[in-house]
């Protein structure tokens, strides 16, 4: 018979403390390790924390502190408290991939502060550019107001800037401008820290000279490039230097005719690698004959570029396209007790059109809306990549030209069988060396302006560069009111109330051009908010909270119970 070996006390104790040693050593030796690599992981099936390449290498290249201040703290509604928890999570992965360079505080604007000192910082503030919210609170029987400022200044090297949290657009639900502002936190937090760290920026112009689009009505396209970009307006006036300083032109739905000269100087601009975008209307409408006597023509507009477009690679079709997928216009169908009644009915020349292609400049967009726009085709050009960024529906009718416009025809219900073209295109992307129009003809220029000289080098093949022709210049148009001069956002639809892509689409066409793919790359990201059915957590609002409740008790309970009979059963013997 064997005798058992007995373990005293002084043994376990001696087990206990050398194995609590090896713990903290294994601890220790983790964090020295941890302290060597930097490694963090996102288990979210779209990689929702994970941050983009070019926010990376921004981050790691900061050479200086960049602080928040950011005056979004306190109790809110329960939209704002995800939003500003949001909101810390972004600037804490900022700052961990900044080698610390990111610092910020959260605060309450006027805390503790008499009701006119905190009047006057709210005053500051809204003179700086944050724009402050209205936070209604339903308590039984009483609604309280609080005013909150869902933004931060942030300071870099003795600059400040704005950083908008929170992005009300236009009419749509407060819910969906919360979500969109949780999706774009990236995007616009990595928008500021580029602001203040840009010290010249690049140079955008407008064309002038040929009746395109007036101030008033690209201003808001003006003022979301000026975010990025120095926004100018020159007309060329056969100047041969006027698109010397220019980084990239756009050519905004011109009226009339480009003169040879004009047309010289745009080619060579391209031919010296130049960007453009065109916005270009082959069929003229004539909208106010259309607004007042409701019918108009739509007729072929000469603007004599057609011939640069089809050396470049692209032609322009005078058409006009109609679409099943369109939006809407308000007609008067009689009288109501003496009141005009309206009501909205499809109006097919204004199509909406859904990108399906994956390309940065498209990619995760919204509808865009269209307004009297035309088809075009590529042709072959040697050396040039063509990628259709949009097409229409799979239900389109093209309309030969001089086109009958109706108002009157909404009444007539569109049927979809008339409807037989198919992703007709309506804008294209060009890439590649240009080779100049005035290819084999130079003579013939130099004879019949006087504005080119011998002395002016004459470039044939070009530079790699890029151009975006799209086939309506309405895309770029914002509605504003000329009792009030207030200005619509570019793509809001006043007859709906729904603001469309419009301006994304435009700006990322000109981040493509100039080579400003980082930002095409956070805006064009994808993040799904998987967020809670308010109608099943107001109906089954008392059941889940007993779950929630009870659920871990009876959990504890369970697990004491199974501890006890397996430590009585191992002991009973």
């Amino acid at each position: 018979m064997v005798a058992e070996k007995k373990i005293t006390p002084s043994k376990n104790k001696r087990r206990d403390i050398l194995s609590v040693f090896i713990l903290i050593g294994i601890i220790a030796l983790t964090n020295f390790i941890g302290a060597f690599y930097f490694k963090r992981f996102d288990l979210t099936s779209e990689k929702r924390y994970t941050l983009a390449e070019s926010t990376k290498t921004l981050l790691t290249n900061l050479d200086d502190e960049v602080y928040f201040k950011v005056y979004f703290d306190g109790d809110f509604n329960p939209s704002f408290t995800r939003l500003r928890n949001e909101a810390k999570e972004i600037l804490d992965e900022f700052r961990a991939y900044s080698n610390n360079q990111i610092e910020y505080e959260f605060i309450v604007p006027g805390e503790g502060l008499s009701a006119d000192e905190k009047s006057n910082i709210e005053k500051q503030l809204y003179e700086k550019g944050l724009v402050p919210e209205e936070v209604f609170e339903k308590n039984k029987d009483k609604t309280s107001q609080t005013l909150i400022w869902p933004g931060a200044i942030v300071s870099h090297k003795g600059k400040e800037a704005v950083w908008k949290i929170f992005n009300r657009q236009g009419n749509t639900d407060f819910e969906i401008s919360v979500n969109n502002s949780v999706k774009e936190l990236e995007y616009s937090l990595t928008n500021t820290i580029r602001k203040l760290q840009r010290n010249k920026k690049q140079e955008v112009t407008f064309i002038e000279g040929h009746y395109e689009l007036d101030t008033l009505s690209i201003s808001d396209f003006a003022r979301g490039l000026s975010e990025y970009y120095t926004v100018n307006k020159t007309p060329i006036l056969g100047k041969l230097g006027a698109l010397d300083q220019s980084d990239a032109i756009i050519i905004a739905q011109p009226d009339s005719a480009f003169s040879v000269a004009d047309q010289f100087i745009i080619d060579q601009y391209i031919m010296r690698g130049g960007k453009v975008l065109w916005l270009i209307d082959p069929v003229g409408i004539n909208r106010d004959t259309l607004q007042m006597k409701g019918f108009t023509l739509g007729l072929t507009r000469p603007l004599n570029i057609d011939n640069m477009l089809f050396k470049y690679g692209v032609r322009l079709n005078s058409v006009l396209l109609q679409d099943f997928q369109c939006s809407v216009i308000p007609m008067n169908v009689g009288f109501k007790k003496g009141q005009p009644n309206f009501k909205l009915f499809p109006w097919p020349y204004s199509p909406l059109v859904l990108p399906d292609v994956n390309h940065p400049i498209v990619k995760n967009l919204d509808l865009i809306k269209f307004d009297y726009v035309s088809s075009l085709d590529t042709i072959t050009a040697k050396g040039i990549k063509k990628t259709i960024l949009l097409s229409t529906s799979k239900y389109t009718k093209i309309i030969p030209t001089p086109a009958r416009i109706y108002y009157s025809s909404v009444q007539i219900p569109p049927k979809e069988s008339q409807f037989l073209n198919t992703y007709v295109p309506i804008a294209c992307l060009l890439e590649g060396e240009f080779t100049s129009f005035a290819e084999n003809r130079l003579p013939t220029i130099f004879l019949t302006d006087s504005a080119f000289n011998s002395k002016n080098k004459f470039i044939e093949k070009g530079k790699k560069t890029k151009m975006i022709v799209v086939a309506d210049g309405d895309v770029a148009r914002n509605d504003y009111s000329r009792s009030s001069g207030a200005i619509y956002p570019l793509g809001y639809d006043k007859f709906t109330k729904q603001t469309y892509a419009n301006k994304t689409f435009l700006l990322n066409c000109v981040n493509y051009l100039l080579d400003d793919e980082g930002m095409l790359q956070l805006r064009s990201r994808e993040v799904t908010l998987r967020l809670l059915d308010k109608k099943k957590t107001n109906l089954q609002r008392g059941k889940w909270q007993m779950v929630n409740v009870l659920m871990p008790v009876m959990l504890l309970i369970l697990f004491g119970l199974i501890q006890f009979f397996l430590r009585k059963r191992k002991f009973a013997k």
